[in-house]
């Protein structure tokens, strides 16, 4: 009697697991076709995004080939200032094209793109300067050359900034600076330094050995480099394309750009307007902020940059040295609120 009863214990024992089994035989079917077609939007999502991608990237090839090919057939047959100008507001078009693209272009085609940009600037300053009345020879008293470099309040027995080249600049490869950079100062100590927008207009700015100076740059430059400073700060206008800080330390910036590329700096503090981002090296002590110098005339020279005013990735940064995604980098930091109200003039 006891065997039977045990027996029909177990029968439903084994009913009630049987029952229990076929119910989370449809839950676990119900999450495995679950899982299945979140993979499936998944994929196509991925999909759509490399065809709008592929689209991107097809619109900006054809609209720079485009523009390119109108801008040199203007230098190729620009005999006056008029054709000249068109070719220049079709420049400032292609840059605003690069500006608005950096954040799908493959790192080729931008910088492609960037150096196409670079040598059609380059021709646009040559033509400009052809065109230009040649002077009528005359005899003169030979006299020493004087530096270019505008200097403010500086010290009567200051040493000078060092020659400046006037002639349109060859493309460079990054990290070469030399004679072929068309504006700057150099070799100068505790001085307040300037230049204006007319001497600034597209020209690759060099700033290098500086100690203690403050640097004032209204307008609208290409690149603009500062190297082996200490101790400086640093206000300019929009940047077309890049700024390169290298061998610095215990400097202020205000600058505004395409992108910002650090090396080998520490302690310094840097207020930021970049659309694409912040890339450093073998740096420490870094700080960054939004960008707040101002000037009268600014939106003009942001216009002529090609720069998106609204577009401002100041704390988005790559940190070489850095490759952990999930551990903030030790080398930057964003600069405390409190921090950043500093009066530039």
């Amino acid at each position: 009697m006891e065997t039977g009863g045990l027996s029909a214990a177990a029968l439903a024992n084994g009913d009630l697991g049987s029952q229990r089994e076929r119910t989370l035989v449809p839950e676990r079917l119900q999450k495995r076709e679950h899982e299945r077609q979140l993979e499936v939007e998944r994929r196509k999502q991925k999909r759509q995004d490399q065809e709008v991608e592929g689209e991107k990237s097809d619109f900006f090839a054809a609209a720079f080939t485009r523009e390119r090919s109108a801008v040199e057939e203007l230098l190729e047959s620009g005999e006056s200032v008029e054709r000249l100008e068109e070719a220049a507001a079709r420049l400032q078009g292609l840059q605003k094209l690069i500006n608005d693209s950096v954040l799908f272009l493959a790192a080729y085609d931008l910088r492609q793109a960037q150096e196409v940009l670079a040598r059609l600037q380059a021709a646009l300053a040559k033509r400009r300067q052809e065109l230009q009345p040649k002077k009528r020879f005359a005899f003169k008293t030979r006299k020493k050359d004087t530096a270019s470099a505008t200097q403010v309040d500086s010290a009567p027995d200051a040493p000078a900034a060092e020659g400046i080249l006037t002639s349109p600049p060859p493309l460079k490869k990054e990290g070469d600076f030399d004679s072929s950079w068309v504006c700057g100062f150099s070799n100068l100590q505790s001085q307040v330094l300037e230049k204006r927008a007319e001497e600034l207009h597209q020209q690759d700015v060099l700033l290098t050995q500086l100690r203690n100076c403050t640097i004032k740059l209204y307008g609208n430059p290409n690149t603009l480099r500062l190297t082996k400073a200490q101790g400086c700060t640093l206000l300019c206008g929009p940047v077309s394309t890049s700024v390169f800080l290298e061998d610095c330390s215990d400097c202020v910036l205000a600058v505004a750009c395409q992108q910002l590329r650090v090396h080998t700096t520490k302690d310094t503090r840097i207020f930021l307007q970049v659309t694409s981002r912040a890339i450093m090296e073998d740096c420490t002590g870094i700080q960054f902020a939004p960008y707040t110098w101002s000037y009268p005339g600014i939106d003009k020279d942001f216009e002529g940059s090609g720069l998106d005013k609204n577009k401002n990735n100041w704390n988005d940064v790559d940190d070489f040295n850095w490759l952990a995604r999930d551990v903030a980098s030790p080398n930057w930091s964003v600069l405390p609120e409190e921090e950043r109200r500093i009066q530039w003039d």
